[in-house]
């Protein structure tokens, strides 16, 4: 597998080796030794999530407050642009965010470490993206960066994304 080391501390992108004949294809998406050694992930995965979305919807920005979730994300059908911010205060690449195209072409993952908020919106017509998760989601403890802060300036390749109400209330950066 080939691994993207981002310009944010701990976030990578993963692309794993991909084997096709005319049968199909073939892919190992997690292997425990690999990418603890390889990528750094020492969490335990204790939820495995599946969310299909149609094209224009965005999901995000999200994260977990006092319990912060890893994700280890990849789309199974279709294409997103997945994006995740860094909103730990003590990082110094606070406020930057980076934006990787994932689909069931190139098979890339996301690793996102704990501590960061993680969003996409859906390029084709629906995806369904998934995700491996370190803690349990709980919705009790969910904090939203609203989508469109000037401060973070993702470059969103949609401009009027289809978003829950709870999603239109996010916080800015300096609201967090």
């Amino acid at each position: 597998m080939k691994i993207t080391k981002c310009k944010i501390e701990g976030v990578y992108i993963i692309e794993p080796k991909v084997f096709k004949d005319k049968r199909g294809l073939f892919l190992e998406t997690f292997r425990v030794s690999q990418y603890s050694s390889e990528v750094g992930i020492a969490d335990t995965f204790v939820q495995d999530s599946i969310s299909r979305s149609t094209k224009g919807v965005l999901r995000g920005m999200h994260f977990q407050k006092n319990n912060p979730q890893g994700k280890l994300v990849h789309v199974l059908k279709g294409e997103v642009f997945d994006v995740v911010v860094d909103i730990r205060r003590d990082s110094k690449t606070f406020g930057h965010w980076i934006g990787e195209y994932l689909n069931d072409k190139n098979r890339k993952q996301f690793w996102i470490p704990p501590g960061l908020a993680h969003g996409f919106v859906v390029i084709s017509e629906y995806a369904d993206l998934y995700y491996k998760l370190t803690q349990y989601y709980d919705p009790a403890d969910e904090g939203r960066l609203i989508w469109d802060d000037d401060d973070v300036g993702i470059k969103w390749p949609v401009k009027k994304p289809l978003l829950s109400k709870k999603d239109q209330k996010g916080l800015s950066l300096k609201d967090l």
